[in-house]
């Protein structure tokens, strides 16, 4: 990664994706951006900021007369493009920057980039124009990671939160929280320096309640990374169970299309099937698995003892578990073993086949233990259907993956689950850096209170106070070292 010092050469990159398309874009940022495009393009009117101009590209070696054609003005232009001008400081990197928008053959970009080369120009590394715009102060840290987010969105729901960290939204957050930190610390700094001088120490109390002040805004910061992690990154959910109890149906039915192969016979699916699917904004990998059973010893084929080892590690990974049982047998002992294997972890059971399920009693009947199977009064034998709310002690609802009934419930129960019932809100922290940043800082903050309710000098309490405060700065980026910027925008493509 380039140095993070002011800027002095002109770098270029394609900021398009690879291969062929419709258009590309050669992006230029630094003190010799428009000079560089003028020998690579013609244009009808001079730049100017934020207007695009028609120009066509000039052919380096027809345009300075070492071609045949070189006489020819139709020789002189191998495409035509627009090109947009930003003048510093008001470009997205702070810099003069331009874009040459062209068509996108491989060909005319690479001629391109090369001839930025050519002219004084050196290749962006990855993230460089983003690191551009946040060391020129265009941006800050949580912004710039917003971009990267926003370019590997996968949801709708996922690029609306990028855009609103994009638009500051974080920032805006933490800032209310900093100037009063901030402020706390001028007031016990100049308590400290100006003590000979009749400036009155700041009351114990009065530290107290600003400290206090400061603690619940970022508590409820702290508390948004729940949700806003699973938007940002997403999560597994393994499907589980006997065979031949509808999991791959179920599975089908979730990603809204035949994905999984479904038979009659038990043991169809004998290996891992994932797919990907959006769950209000939220992308899930969901995991269909082999059958788990129990059987004497070398009563199993090994492929399926291979898929039953799969399906035994998907279930140990996921984040969430949907276990399958079939509503019209018995649950065995096997499946009560799974069933507590779950449980205190986020996970479903689903009663599955609905559809041909008689009353509430046959259903009760098979989920009660044998001993107390005969138990039931005779008049419950005609009561409506009506899932039980838990089996075994995990959450529970009846679908049908045949006929879809029950589908939408478990969506919204599964969703429900994913998020931990926490809403959405602008603002949220979405990785881990943010969140070590917030907790970092209310962990100092504790700190601090305890120490002056203990009588601590001032100055011991501000090494605290400015511990939050240097956990609040690295959030945004104001104080971070140069090798975690490095680290951050290592992780960009080249060109943005």
């Amino acid at each position: 990664m380039a140095s993070t010092g002011a800027a002095t050469d002109t770098i270029a990159a394609i900021s398009t994706p690879p291969g062929r398309g419709g258009i590309g874009i050669v992006r230029l940022s630094g003190p010799l951006a428009a000079s560089i495009a003028a020998q690579l393009v013609l244009t009808r009117q001079p730049l100017e900021h934020a207007r695009a101009r028609l120009a066509e590209v000039r052919d380096a070696e027809r345009a300075e007369g070492n071609g045949p054609q070189a006489a020819r003005p139709e020789g002189k232009s191998i495409d035509q493009a627009l090109v947009t001008f930003f003048a510093a400081p008001r470009s997205y990197t702070g810099e003069d920057l331009v874009e040459i928008a062209a068509h996108g053959s491989p060909v005319v970009l690479e001629f391109l980039l090369r001839r930025t080369l050519e002219l004084g120009a050196r290749l962006a590394e990855p993230g460089e124009f983003t690191q551009r715009a946040f060391l020129s102060g265009r941006i800050d840290l949580t912004q710039a990671e917003a971009v990267r987010d926003l370019i590997e969105a996968q949801t709708l729901t996922q690029a609306r939160q990028a855009a609103s960290q994009m638009g500051g939204a974080l920032s805006h957050r933490v800032a209310p929280v900093k100037q009063s930190l901030v402020e706390l610390i001028a007031l016990l700094e100049a308590g400290i320096d100006f003590a000979e001088d009749d400036v009155d120490v700041t009351p114990q109390d009065e530290i107290a309640r600003r400290i206090e002040a400061l603690t619940p805004p970022l508590a409820a910061l702290e508390a948004s990374f729940s949700r806003g992690r699973i938007v940002h990154d997403g999560l597994s959910l393994a499907i589980v169970g006997r065979p031949n109890v509808g999991k791959s149906s179920l599975f089908n039915r979730l990603v809204e299309r035949d994905r999984a192969i479904v038979t009659a016979a038990p043991g169809t699916t004998r290996d891992t099937v994932t797919e990907r699917i959006s769950l209000g904004g939220i992308p899930i990998e969901l995991v269909d698995t082999a059958g788990l059973r129990e059987a004497a010893h070398g009563s199993v084929e090994e492929a399926e003892q291979i898929g039953m080892k799969r399906s035994r590690e998907a279930l140990a990974d996921a984040a969430l578990v949907l276990v399958v049982l079939d509503a019209t047998q018995p649950i065995g002992d096997e499946e009560r073993a799974l069933l507590a294997a779950v449980e205190g972890r986020p996970a479903l059971a689903v009663l599955n086949k609905r559809d041909l399920l008689g009353t509430r009693h046959d259903l009760l009947e098979r989920l009660a233990p044998p001993a107390k199977r005969e138990s039931s009064v005779p008049a419950a034998k005609e009561a409506p259907f009506t899932p039980p709310a838990e089996v075994a002690g995990i959450p529970a609802l009846a679908t049908s993956a045949l006929t879809g009934e029950g589908v939408p419930a478990l969506r919204e129960r599964i969703l429900s689950l994913a998020t931990g019932g926490a809403a959405a809100e602008p603002g949220m922290l979405t990785n881990i850096r943010q969140h070590q940043a917030v907790t970092t800082a209310l962990g100092a903050l504790a700190d601090a209170a305890k120490a002056n309710v203990n009588g601590i000098p001032h100055e011991m309490i501000l090494l605290d106070l400015y511990r939050a405060l240097w956990a609040l700065d690295s959030l945004t980026g104001q104080t971070t070292p140069d090798d975690i910027l490095n680290l951050i925008f290592s992780t960009f493509c080249i060109g943005k």
